[in-house]
C-alpha cells in the first residue's frame, strides 16, 4: 500500500514523476494505451510512490513523444481503489487489497528538472 498517498486521500495537488515507458492494458473495446511514471513526488520533494501507471489521456498526448527520464509535472487527485481478483476461479489467488492512486491528471507538462510548484492546482 502507498502509505504516503493514503495520508493525502482526496487531496488534489501538483506532482512530478519521471517518464519510464508507454504500455497497454486490456479494455472493454480493445487495448488501452498507458504511461508509466516513476519516483512520483509531491510538492516539497516528498516521494509518495515508487511508480504509477496512468491512462494515455489527451493531456499526455499533447506532450508529444516522451523519452525515458523526461520529467513530467501534473496536477492530480489522490483516490482509494481496490486491487486483486474477485472472481470464482480456484486456480487464481490474489486477495483484494486497498491501495491508493493518482487520478484525473491535468495540467500535464514536461519540465527541465525537478522544480516544485505551488501545492494547489490552478483551475
Amino acid at each position: 500500500m502507498r502509505k504516503k498517498l493514503a495520508a493525502k486521500n482526496h487531496f488534489r495537488g501538483m506532482f512530478q514523476g519521471i517518464f519510464v515507458r508507454y504500455g497497454t492494458k486490456n479494455g472493454y473495446k480493445g487495448p488501452i494505451k498507458t504511461v508509466l511514471l516513476r519516483q512520483i513526488q509531491a510538492v516539497g520533494g516528498e516521494i509518495v510512490s515508487d511508480h504509477l501507471w496512468f491512462n494515455f489521456t489527451k493531456g499526455f498526448e499533447a506532450l508529444g513523444v516522451c523519452q525515458e527520464d523526461d520529467h513530467i509535472e501534473f496536477c492530480a487527485r489522490v483516490k482509494r481503489y481496490e486491487k486483486g481478483y474477485n472472481g470464482y476461479r480456484d486456480d487464481v489467488y490474489c486477495p483484494i487489497e486497498t491501495d491508493y492512486k493518482l487520478s484525473h491528471p491535468t495540467q500535464i507538462k514536461k519540465i527541465e528538472e525537478a522544480v516544485y510548484a505551488e501545492s494547489l492546482c490552478v483551475k
